[in-house]
């Protein structure tokens, strides 16, 4: 076998074993509604849905069956491996006005996870012409 065979038998190897172990770059994966702190502490039974829009913004999921549910979800995909963090809270409304709500949603992570993006990422808007740095 020619030399070149044997670095390009070599180098295919190589990537073949890195792409199944995960040592490979997977970009970070965030989708959904990232809700503030200060604005979950004010939801308020009684509240319309109008309200609600104006403080939390848009639900990810209005359920065409069940009306009185809006669901406000956000995933996020951090690691290698790829494995992905579902966070939800769901308000409930009656008579359009808010009766109650849960879920498992962090909001506090949700701050730290603009201030990450930033970092990971870079600002998305041009810099206020007139200041220096960040």
């Amino acid at each position: 076998m020619p030399k070149h065979t044997h670095k390009l038998l070599l180098v295919l190897s190589i990537a073949l074993v890195t792409s199944g172990c995960g040592i490979l770059y997977k970009q970070p994966i965030y989708q959904g509604n990232l809700l503030e702190k200060a604005n979950v502490d004010q939801l308020q039974t009684g509240m319309s849905k109008q309200q609600v829009t104006l403080l939390l913004g848009t639900p990810s999921v209005e359920d065409p069956f069940h009306h009185d549910r809006w669901d406000y979800t956000s995933t996020q995909r951090t690691n290698r491996r790829g494995s992905t963090e579902k966070k939800n809270l769901t308000v409930w409304f009656e008579n359009d006005a808010v009766v109650k709500w849960e879920g498992d949603y962090f909001p506090e992570q949700d701050e730290q996870l603009a201030r990450q993006t930033v970092k990971q990422f870079g600002r998305n808007l041009p810099k206020e012409k007139g200041k220096k740095g960040r």
